[in-house]
């Protein structure tokens, strides 16, 4: 599709027909080239290519047509101006963040992330002189209050894990550009079907394409999505020299992920929704968090910035670890696993997987108790999750 006749299509379309190449064969399914490097016509068609001068692909560390399909069809479906996907979803913030910054600068994010999002924030970058503060992304004062002259990037992800709060990201990104800082989101949790970052005002939205991309446990990747001013002037050059490149196989994979990506989103949030319905007023359960119901603390931002609930369900269960652990092991269905956006669910137990790293002091903080589970729900029918579910609480 021309980028003019694209923009007029839904998402859904977009995912399956957005950024094909054809070989001349004409295939239907998307190619798998399955090749490191590319032969050139001339000696001098290999020197304007590594110029510039002449379109095309030298070495597929640096762009492959598989992968190319892959980041053309993400950038169309998240409405950013050019993509570059990772080998991981871990290298795609990774790029992100470090493509920004030099010593002596500073970034502030949320204390609320990924485990080892919060490793290449609190330890890795201060290695190269790269100072940060960490905030509570639901508290905008906060945000403020942790600018410096130095700030360079502001980071955080929405819905949070594995507590799933929501932090406003419209407000934030004005906060940022105030103090002539970018942001960057990490919207692994909500999907690009459920929010869109950038239109919210993001600079740049981050991926593991590993989760609800792929949505069938089958390979890693990861995508960092911007403008191609942002793509150009902080991630394609040192993706280029340092090498955390995307395989083509996977590119080919992640594709075929994105046809039906819509379809099993939907249908792992209704079910999601479903499962928190029954599990609301149940008497094991402390705290129940899902973004798509009217008592989450943010349901009034999660309201205006997405557009349906989520895939994963997190509740906290009387009796601490040892509950914690004699539920998880009285599932039959559901499968213990710190991976989410899978066809199949699975469950998780925050404080000794994801976010074992952290001191006790810092998990409370974070809403992280040793009670907490978090659940991403998969294809099965809502009725069998759910009657699992039921029967492992009756263990505890």
């Amino acid at each position: 599709m021309s980028a003019s006749v694209q923009k007029t299509y839904r998402p859904e379309t977009r995912l399956v027909q957005s950024g094909t190449l054809r070989s001349p064969f004409g295939e239907t399914s998307e190619a798998l080239f399955l090749t490191q490097g590319y032969v050139y016509d001339s000696a001098a068609q290999a020197e304007k290519r590594f110029k510039g001068e002449d379109p095309g692909y030298q070495y597929s560390r640096f762009a492959n047509p598989t992968v190319d399909m892959f980041e053309r069809r993400m950038a169309a479906f998240e409405g950013a101006e050019a993509a570059r996907a990772t080998a991981t979803g871990m290298a795609a913030v990774t790029l992100a963040l470090v493509g920004q910054v030099k010593a002596g600068d500073h970034v502030v994010a949320s204390k609320a992330m990924f485990g080892s999002c919060r490793y290449i924030v609190e330890d890795y970058l201060p290695r190269f002189g790269v100072t940060s503060t960490l905030v509570d992304g639901c508290n905008l004062d906060s945000w403020r209050e942790a600018v410096r002259p130095n700030t360079k990037t502001f980071f955080l992800e929405s819905p949070t894990n594995p507590a799933l709060e929501i932090i406003d990201i419209a407000e934030v990104a004005k906060i940022a550009h105030a103090a002539g800082a970018t942001l960057v989101v990490d919207n692994v949790f909500a999907t690009p079907l459920f929010q869109s970052p950038l239109a919210l005002g993001a600079d740049c939205v981050v991926y593991s394409a590993t989760k609800h991309i792929d949505g069938q446990g089958r390979c890693l990747g990861g995508i960092v999505l911007a403008s191609q001013k942002f793509i150009m002037d902080h991630v394609h050059i040192l993706l280029r020299q340092t090498g955390p490149s995307m395989s083509p196989f996977n590119a080919w994979v992640l594709l075929k992920g994105l046809e039906t990506l819509a379809v099993r989103v939907r249908r792992q949030t209704d079910s999601a929704a479903t499962l928190a319905v029954a599990l609301a007023e149940h008497p094991k359960i402390s705290r129940l968090i899902y973004p798509g119901r009217p008592d989450h603390p943010q349901a009034a931002i999660a309201q205006k910035q997405m557009r349906g609930g989520s895939t994963l369900v997190a509740f906290e269960i009387d009796g601490g670890k040892k509950a914690a652990f004699r539920f998880q092991d009285a599932l039959k269905l559901v499968r213990i696993s710190n991976n989410l956006g899978d066809a199949k669910s699975l469950i998780t137990h925050p404080a000794t997987t994801t976010h074992q790293r952290l001191t006790p002091p810092q998990r409370a903080e974070l809403g992280i108790s040793d009670g907490l589970v978090r659940v991403s729900v998969g294809l099965e029918h809502p009725d069998d999750i759910v009657e699992d579910v039921l029967a492992a609480l009756e263990t505890v």
